[in-house]
């Protein structure tokens, strides 16, 4: 496999800021793609309240290399105060794709 590839996800509760933080993330080359999942319903405990809000999750793929700095951009982007963080293995697919994938998001 060309490089250690993951997928990290946020979600957002509205779809401007949902494709400013996708956007943002690939033109800093701290992704080399990101996907904007149409509106979900997410179903949570806050503050000791259940909540039901509509959110757009964001899913980028980098390198585990990327990850801290992207993870760090998301954090001081995001208006959550505690935002989703997940990240997700690539445990294979195609090596163009993989490739491209760390050629994208190789420092400038």
């Amino acid at each position: 496999m060309p490089a250690d590839i993951v997928i990290a996800q946020t979600t957002i509760d509205d779809e401007g800021r949902a494709e400013a933080l996708a956007r943002g993330a690939v033109e800093a080359r701290l992704a080399a793609c990101a996907h904007i999942d149409p509106p979900l319903k997410a179903v949570y405990r806050w503050q000791g309240a259940v909540q039901a809000e509509r959110e757009w999750r964001i899913s980028y793929k980098t390198t585990r290399d990327r990850l801290p700095a992207l993870a760090e951009w998301v954090a001081s982007a995001h208006a959550y105060e505690v935002p989703e963080w997940i990240v997700l293995p690539v445990d294979g697919g195609s090596e163009a794709y993989l490739r491209w994938v760390a050629e994208e998001t190789a420092d400038a």
